[in-house]
């Protein structure tokens, strides 16, 4: 039996296979680009957000140093309003005292007057 012969050319062949090779080779190319922009536009996204969170933490650091001085400004009022309550009450308590001392004296004597101890107060 004779088996049929087929001619063909190596050179159409290797051409086929090189066209293959380039359209595979552009194809990765053109994937490899369009990766390479949204890689760079994500990062510009990031680097963009990175900069308002700055911005951001800069303006919250802004407003903690004025409530700090706003809140130091309000605690020295208060303690010397404190201390001036502290004054009264000491004031008040010698008062007190003094008023407590006189009412002992006033009921030592008249429990004397009643009994008899002492001349005519």
């Amino acid at each position: 039996m004779n088996s049929p012969k087929i001619e063909i050319d190596i050179a159409e062949i290797l051409k086929d296979i090189q066209s293959k090779q380039y359209r595979m080779f552009m194809d990765m190319q053109s994937k490899q680009d369009r990766m390479s922009i949204d890689m760079q536009s994500k990062q510009d996204k990031i680097l963009e957000e990175i900069k308002e969170i700055k911005v951001g933490q800069a303006k919250l650091e802004g407003r903690i140093d004025t409530l700090d001085e706003k809140l130091s400004g309000q605690i020295k009022t208060l303690d010397a309003k404190v201390e001036q309550i502290d004054k009264r009450v000491a004031n008040q308590e010698f008062a007190n005292r003094g008023v407590l001392v006189g009412l002992i004296v006033a009921l030592l004597v008249g429990t004397a007057k009643v009994f008899g101890f002492g001349g005519n107060i």
